[in-house]
């Protein structure tokens, strides 16, 4: 053999040698990288194989799955009255993927979660039955926020304050993810991407404004627990108007003729006196409020119901005129309905805050569970008397104050209204909230809620949080203290 034929040889068996090699690499150690990622078209024909399990309300499916036509893909997911929950299920679409409880269980709901595979499947490769998600939503809350949300835009939380259930969970505008579920829903997903009301945002979990006046409660609870005041009836030094530390400007309040002058905190309460809570947040300086933000779950980065919630947020690294304004729920401070919802529930449960969550169960097609979600799961927020207080004095906000849409013949009903400016120099029309909690007379059911209205399209000097939010929250209370 001569040296040209010999040199060829060589070079044909490396490249031989060096294909096995190759192969053996993909085969033996980036099988299982490859099979997963997420490029992999067969994974996507897998997932859409069979109809995909349930997300369950009260016993019944808000979703369900149809046979496609002319598509690889074989079923995709259908939603009942997919805009009432769509910021509980999420969605889940064959082109734009899936969120919120679709994407985080999606793998339970299309049968390819390890937890549902038994020994035969395993050996055979067979694809199991999926599973479903039991939520803690009440439909009849659920579908009382939405209903009174109506055109507005905004959003409405409801907790039970013993437990932690989220009763009800409501974001609008709303969209119905059934549109945008298939693989030739471009249309309809550029349109709600382009929508300036932004629907596909969960304005519940995941849109952190200004709180206003209703973070009153928690400069309140920080008042009482660190000794400033001894009781919501202890007058308060508290000159109206107020100048903010340091500076020139003065801090007035809404209603000049009110009795905010060394008012109590029962009355700063009742007529939302902004002197009272700035002058006791610059008081108790911003390390003391901000601690008692963030036992009520304020600076909180994962906060998962599972759905992980943004973060809401109380400053640091302020003046004491900043600190001032944090304390009437302005300057840098931010919260989402879901966190104002945990304040009220806190108060309403004792001082202690139950864990929020809005999964009760996973399970198997036999309705075997995979993964359980435990009540009870609570932390101290404050004292037992200062819950007590601040109760005492949403009552009266309720009663004869700033809140009294809220009432409700034949329950015990506390809340905090709250106009929060929004805009530089407050350009753009104030957000309206209301957070509150209410308790049966009869039947001792109790539930927590917050709510607040982004644009309801009314002039500027009708948005208030008595005008606006309470009426929405009087009838999710109502409604859960009914169900």
């Amino acid at each position: 053999m001569n040296r040209t034929i010999r040199h060829t040889s060589v070079f044909c068996l490396l490249l031989v040698l060096a294909l096995l090699g190759r192969a053996t690499w993909v085969q033996a150690y980036q099988a299982q990288a490859l099979a997963d990622n997420d490029h992999n078209r067969r994974n996507t024909i897998a997932q859409y194989a069979q109809p995909l399990g349930d997300i369950i309300v009260a016993g019944s499916p808000v979703t369900g799955s149809e046979r496609t036509r002319g598509s690889d893909l074989a079923y995709k997911r259908t939603y009942t009255q997919g805009e009432l929950y769509a910021a509980v299920t999420g969605y889940s679409s064959q082109a734009y993927g899936a969120t919120q409880l679709e994407g985080i269980y999606s793998h339970v709901l299309d049968g390819t979660d390890d937890r549902l595979k038994n020994p035969v499947d395993v050996v055979t490769g067979k694809q199991t039955s999926p599973g479903s998600v039991l939520t803690t939503i009440d439909p009849d809350v659920q579908k009382a926020a939405y209903e009174a949300l109506g055109g507005d835009k905004g959003a409405a939380v409801a907790i039970d304050p013993a437990t932690g259930k989220i009763l009800g969970m409501v974001s609008t505008p709303s969209y119905d993810p059934s549109k945008i579920s298939g693989t030739n829903d471009g249309d309809v997903w550029k349109k709600l991407l382009s929508d300036p009301d932004k629907p596909l945002v969960n304005r519940a979990l995941r849109q952190p404004l200004a709180p206003g006046s209703t973070f009153k409660l928690v400069v309140a609870s920080a008042a009482l627990e660190n000794g400033l005041y001894s009781s919501v009836d202890e007058r308060t030094d508290s000159p109206d108007p107020y100048t903010l530390p340091g500076t020139t400007t003065v801090l007035r309040n809404e209603s000049a003729s009110a009795p905010c002058e060394n008012a109590t905190l029962r009355t700063a309460l009742q007529y939302s006196c902004n002197n009272v809570f700035a002058k006791a947040a610059a008081d108790l300086g911003q390390d003391k409020v901000r601690a008692m933000a963030e036992k009520f779950g304020f600076n909180t980065a994962k906060l998962d119901v599972p759905v992980r919630a943004s973060e809401s947020l109380y400053p640091s690294g302020m003046d004491k005129a900043q600190t001032a304004l944090t304390g009437i729920g302005q300057f840098e401070v931010t919260a989402t309905p879901l966190q104002m919802a945990m304040v009220s529930s806190a108060l309403a449960n004792g001082g202690e805050l139950a864990a929020p969550h809005m999964v009760s169960k996973v399970a198997d097609s036999e309705g075997n569970t995979l993964q359980e979600f435990a009540d009870g799961d609570t932390k101290r927020v404050v004292s037992a008397s200062t819950a007590e207080q601040l109760r005492s004095a949403m009552v009266t906000v309720v009663e004869q104050g700033t809140g009294t849409n809220a009432r409700i013949d034949g329950a015990e009903v506390g809340g905090k209204t709250g106009t929060a400016q929004n805009g530089v120099g407050n350009s753009n029309t104030p957000y309206a909230w209301f957070t509150s909690y209410a308790k049966s007379a009869s039947t001792g059911k109790e539930v927590a809620v917050a709510v607040v209205v982004e644009d309801s399209g009314s002039a500027r000097s009708e948005v208030s949080g008595n005008g606006l939010a309470a009426p929405i929250a009087q009838k999710m209370m109502k409604a859960a203290l009914q169900g």
